[in-house]
């Protein structure tokens, strides 16, 4: 396996979410959307070069075919991110979960970990995923 070495927050980023997305084995049409969106907007993606992102999901794809893959994955995180890009790192989880409006056991199973790996303390852990919850409402039917 070849990773890019040293990736950049930029990029482990966009790793996570992507885990996210695949969490549940299946990305879903919503969930590739907002990672678009976000990588477009959110100003921790700013000069990210949109034409990475193929790059980068390419190395998501290799790192994700080894078994050791998303221990490799938190290793990056915690090798890569700064402590004030944690809750930003759960935030852009809890997104990308939340984003086909449906959190399955194993997208929630693995929000547990990255807030546990990450040590995003509960209050504000709590604060993020009310605030998705808040966002992806939909109006009663």
């Amino acid at each position: 396996m070849t990773i890019q070495t040293p990736m950049t927050e930029q990029q482990v980023l966009i790793h996570l979410m992507l885990a996210m997305a695949a969490a549940d084995e299946a990305i879903s049409d919503a969930e590739l959307s907002r990672v678009e969106r976000l990588i477009d907007f959110l100003p921790v993606f700013e000069n990210f070069p949109p034409e990475d992102l193929d790059i980068v999901t390419e190395s998501f794809v290799e790192l994700m075919s080894v078994e050791e893959g998303l221990d490799s994955l938190m290793t990056l995180l915690a090798n890569t991110l700064p402590d004030e890009l944690h809750e930003t790192a759960y935030a852009l989880a809890v997104e990308i979960a939340a984003a086909d409006l449906t959190v399955t056991p194993e997208e929630l199973h693995l929000l547990d970990m990255i807030r546990d790996f990450l040590k995003v303390d509960k209050l504000a852990a709590a604060a993020i995923e009310r605030g998705a919850r808040a966002r992806f409402h939909k109006l009663p039917q």
